[in-house]
């Protein structure tokens, strides 16, 4: 089983920064480092507008962390960690969809 290194994007490192909460921080943080082994059989599969892209769910069900795993260069890109509030424009993917219509 190889280990897949693990890359936070810039937005993702912000989104992780700003958790005001030091052990739910540092939850999602054992989350993402977790993800070296096995991402694919983790979390599950997006379809849609986000298909390619992969969700775990983290700190009670209530956090997701958005990723898209790299076979070829054995790497688990994570593009962003947040609160899953669906209908609030606060939540993880309302904001991933403002991060595409960039």
């Amino acid at each position: 089983m190889s280990v897949y290194q693990i890359v936070l994007s810039p937005t993702a490192l912000k989104m992780l920064k700003a958790v005001q909460d030091r052990r739910i921080r540092r939850k999602l943080a054992e989350r993402i480092d977790g993800l070296s082994k096995d991402p694919d059989k983790q979390g599950k599969a997006l379809v849609g507008e986000f298909a390619g892209l992969r969700s775990l769910r983290a700190v009670g069900q209530r956090y997701r962390i958005i990723y898209r795993v790299k076979e070829t260069d054995v790497t688990v890109y994570v593009l962003a960690v947040g609160l899953r509030k669906e209908g609030d424009k606060a939540d993880i993917y309302a904001l991933m969809k403002q991060m595409q219509d960039r």
